[in-house]
């Protein structure tokens, strides 16, 4: 291991409509780990350039419970942290921070399964879709076992499409948002869900753009989720040439749109539609990281 290295892993969006705790797509936002050896044994100094720690910190939690499980000795560590990833925003970031502690550990144990690291990355967060986006990339898709472990596949995602973000200026915390989720759903919506899932992944992997708006549709989540997010009723129902599709950023409150060209028109349009709640935002464009 180098006296001195850097460890990068990006934001990510969930859920992309339909497919609720399952799909997620990896993006160019990034925690960054710059990790410099101290001398000594089993101490983490951390220093956040550019957040405050608001609770937990989840990058030590999971480099913690890897060196739990391996019961050895790791030299100390001085950790610097910058994020560009908003927290409690819909993209990812608790997730990333999860990644960015396991990538640590393995920095300095040698490389470890890539099976132990999504079942501990997900055993941390409780839920797949973030955490395997993270690990692997592009498009992932993920499936929990009974037994709690994770299987995920990742696909490529279509270069020309390309995603436009808006994030109100208010923090949701993932807990909070789940809280609202019913316990039970009808037939008639689980089967309207799963139809869109096929559909989108159809859409996906043909590039047949022109099926995107219908395979974007949820009723599992955002229903629920709309009195939670300002703006994402209206957004919801956004119509224009360019645009692709519309939907809710993992948990929220971000809200993502789809297009392939005239992104700044799209990107106004997600402006004008979001001034009426009287809310400050950011409107980025993001383009899909894919592992190298």
């Amino acid at each position: 291991m180098p006296d001195q290295f850097e460890i990068t892993v990006p934001a990510s969006i969930a859920n992309l409509g339909p497919g609720f705790d399952t799909l997620a797509v990896a993006v160019q936002l990034y925690v960054r780990l710059r990790v410099k050896q101290t001398g000594g044994k089993n101490e983490l100094h951390f220093r956040f350039a550019n957040a405050l720690i608001d609770g937990e910190n989840y990058i030590e939690r999971a480099f913690l419970f890897l060196a739990r499980q391996q019961a050895a000795d790791f030299p100390s560590l001085d950790v610097e942290v910058e994020t560009e990833i908003p927290p409690k925003s819909g993209l990812g970031s608790s997730a990333a921070a999860t990644v960015a502690g396991l990538r640590l550990y393995e920095a300095i144990a040698g490389p470890l399964p890539a099976q132990g690291l999504l079942n501990a990355a997900c055993a941390l967060e409780h839920h797949p879709d973030n955490v395997a986006a993270a690990l692997l990339g592009g498009l992932t898709i993920s499936c929990q076992l009974p037994d709690r472990s994770v299987m995920a596949m990742r696909m490529g995602w279509p270069a020309q499409l390309k995603f436009v973000v808006l994030t109100p200026h208010i923090p949701l915390p993932t807990a909070h948002s789940r809280s609202v989720l019913p316990d039970k759903v009808s037939l008639e919506d689980a089967v309207f869900n799963v139809q869109r899932v096929a559909l989108l992944l159809r859409s996906l992997q043909t590039e047949d753009f022109s099926l995107l708006r219908e395979a974007l549709s949820d009723r599992l989540h955002q229903p629920y989720r709309q009195h939670l997010t300002p703006g994402l009723e209206r957004a919801l129902t956004l119509q224009h040439p360019d645009l692709l599709g519309v939907f809710l950023s993992g948990a929220g409150p971000s809200i993502a749109a789809l297009a392939m060209q005239h992104l700044d028109e799209i990107e106004e349009l997600l402006r004008d539609s979001f001034r009426e709640t009287g809310l400050t935002c950011c409107v980025r464009r993001l383009q899909v990281h894919e592992n190298t």
